[in-house]
């Protein structure tokens, strides 16, 4: 199975699934004079500028065909484009849209979803597993920044065969490497590796 989680010394992966720690610039979530503290990024992780993250070795973690699945939000949308085009990849299109079902203020209009692109490197990844996954997902926010496991169970529906990575990840899933500063049972390879690069 090659997504068997015997790395290799250089370990390379055929899905990458991220959900990058984007710089606010300190600002607090939704929060406007005299609102007080409503909890930003910077109140629960690390943050990277979008310079930073474009330093990451993406690459290096990718075969030759290969995919990045990357949540933006909805103010980072260019930024995650640029981020992509970084790293050598192709934006490809909008892999996930996840209604929140719950509503923020926003100064425009109301915000309750989020996106989850797609960057490309070389082909799509064979063989190919579903291919009527939806696009659209209706999922209660949960605790600050946390992900519907959903969108990572529509990938390996999608693509089941491949070597799979999370970047960022709270925890570890099966049948998935991860590499993060919260999760404490990732794949000592993968630390070992980009921490030789960097990271």
């Amino acid at each position: 199975m090659k997504n068997s989680l015997t790395l290799d010394r250089n370990p390379r992966f055929d899905i990458v699934y991220l959900d990058p720690p984007w710089d606010y610039k300190g600002q607090l979530q939704h929060s406007k004079p005299g609102m007080g503290d409503t909890g930003g990024a910077r109140k629960h992780y690390g943050t990277l500028k979008l310079k930073q993250l474009k330093q990451f070795p993406m690459q290096q973690l990718m075969n030759e065909d290969s995919l990045v699945f990357m949540w933006v939000t909805n103010p980072h949308l260019d930024q995650g484009i640029e981020l992509l085009k970084s790293w050598g990849l192709k934006y490809s299109t909008v892999g996930f849209v996840w209604n929140k079902m719950r509503v923020n203020p926003g100064f425009y209009t109301m915000s309750q979803c989020e996106l989850c692109i797609i960057g490309k490197n070389g082909k799509i990844p064979r063989p190919r597993g579903a291919r009527n996954i939806r696009q659209y997902l209706e999922h209660l926010r949960e605790q600050h920044s946390k992900k519907p496991d959903e969108a990572r169970e529509r990938i390996e529906q999608m693509f089941p065969d491949q070597s799979k990575v999370e970047l960022f990840a709270r925890h570890q899933h099966p049948g998935w490497a991860a590499w993060g500063d919260e999760t404490e049972n990732g794949c000592m390879q993968l630390r070992e590796y980009l921490s030789g690069l960097g990271w």
